[in-house]
């Protein structure tokens, strides 16, 4: 089947994912271009690799949508592993080793910067003369009680903070990102930006992990004698005694979640990193919805340009077999994915404030022109089932389009 043409999509929509492990956000944009033979598609809020959850993906005129969609607040469950630190700040990344020159500092929960809502300082990045050795980090890890931990999260972890971005994050440095001059082996130096914790809940506190000296490998990543294809460590560095917390956060928008597990760990003087990341929630989109889209992973071997054989994994959707017919099966599993999506008027509606007007106003705003409504904030302007425009404040009486949807954008 001929790809459509990006110019005059016939259907405009959200699509929620559920994305799956192993694979990143553009791959998921891309399997989602394929399913619906369309090139207009993106993702409002990159998932790491390793994250799994919503990903929310707009088609047409819907990804004139993303842009507000992306600065909603998120929720995310997580795992932190205190007691051990990595490269990345993730479970992607090798142990770092305690009592040696490395760039990541430990402090003690005392020492940490305090934060509140009114006032924020940011936890010191540089490196300790006295770092702690592996024997003294398990005394301290022992000592932990849920408690303590709790009452540090409540100290420093709530309400208006700074935050340190990972180095390995997608974050531009001078047109460049920043995991990529970090695999470079450049020294990367991002600046602390502030973000808002409204809720950081610890669900599960597993102290078994820190009273064993054995921790068994997660499912299909290490190997006692092996290194894992994402570069972990060996079996051996991860063997190291540690605690685990099951923890919910929401947070506003540009948290990083891997760097949280990091200051959590230095502020209790036991390090940490991350090692289970899924995202329930962004904004009103939430995975629980009967509409979401679910998928997986297979591995997919080819050959580069260099006659390398690559074997990498590519994201599938999940279309129920029973929608898919007829001799290619394209044109059924397009329209079984549509019935998934969420046009958008409804997207706008669970994005932002919403003005309902009159066609004739509707067709004002397509022309530029200003309307009779006052508005606090970017407000999606609704007649009936059109999605109209997004407006703001033009005046104290009159408010203006600053994006346009055609009439078409409404349905196919």
């Amino acid at each position: 089947m001929a790809a459509r043409s990006s110019k005059t999509p016939d259907v405009s929509g959200i699509l929620v994912i559920d994305k799956p492990q192993g694979v990143t956000s553009h791959d998921v944009v891309a399997a989602v271009r394929g399913a619906l033979h369309m090139r207009r598609v993106g993702h409002a809020g990159t998932l790491d690799p390793m994250a799994t959850g919503v990903l929310v993906v707009g088609f047409g005129y819907a990804t004139r949508l993303l842009n507000y969609i992306v600065g909603a607040d998120k929720t995310y469950e997580a795992t932190i592993r205190l007691g051990q630190r990595t490269t990345t700040d993730d479970a992607d990344g090798d142990i770092l080793p305690w009592g040696s020159d490395v760039s990541q500092s430990v402090a003690t929960a005392d020492d940490a910067a305090t934060v509140s809502v009114d006032e924020s300082t940011e936890i010191d990045d540089e490196p300790a003369d006295d770092e702690p050795t592996q024997d003294e980090v398990t005394a301290r890890l022992h000592a932990l009680t849920r408690e303590t931990v709790e009452r540090t999260i409540a100290e420093h972890f709530l309400g208006r903070i700074e935050q340190v971005p990972s180095t390995f994050s997608a974050i531009k440095i001078h047109g460049q990102r920043a995991y990529d001059l970090a695999r470079e082996g450049k020294d990367v130096e991002l600046e602390a930006r502030p973000i808002t914790i409204h809720d950081f809940t610890i669900l599960d506190y597993d102290v078994t992990a820190s009273n064993s000296s054995v921790l068994p490998p997660r499912d299909g990543a290490v190997t006692p004698t092996g290194v894992t294809e994402g570069g972990l460590a060996p079996f051996t560095e991860r063997n190291t005694p540690h605690l685990d917390l099951t923890v919910r956060v929401t947070c506003s928008s540009g948290t990083y979640i891997r760097a949280l597990a990091r200051d959590l760990g230095r502020a209790l003087g036991v390090g940490g990193h991350l090692t289970r990341l899924r995202r329930t929630r962004v904004g009103s989109f939430d995975v629980t919805a009967t509409t979401v889209v679910t998928a997986h992973t297979e591995n997919r071997t080819f050959t580069n340009r260099d006659g390398e054989t690559i074997t990498r994994a590519k994201a599938i959707l999940d279309v129920p077999e029973t929608a898919v017919s007829g001799e290619t099966g394209d044109v059924d599993r397009r329209t079984a994915l549509l019935t998934r999506m969420i046009d958008m008027p409804a997207a706008a509606r669970l994005t932002m404030p919403c003005l309902d007007i009159t066609g004739e106003e509707a067709r004002e705003l397509r022309f530029g022109r200003r309307i009779g409504h006052t508005v606090k904030e970017p407000t999606a302007a609704i007649a009936g089932d059109d999605l109209a425009a997004i407006v703001e404040r033009a005046n104290s009486h009159q408010s203006k389009p600053t994006v346009v949807f055609p009439a078409a954008s409404a349905g196919e």
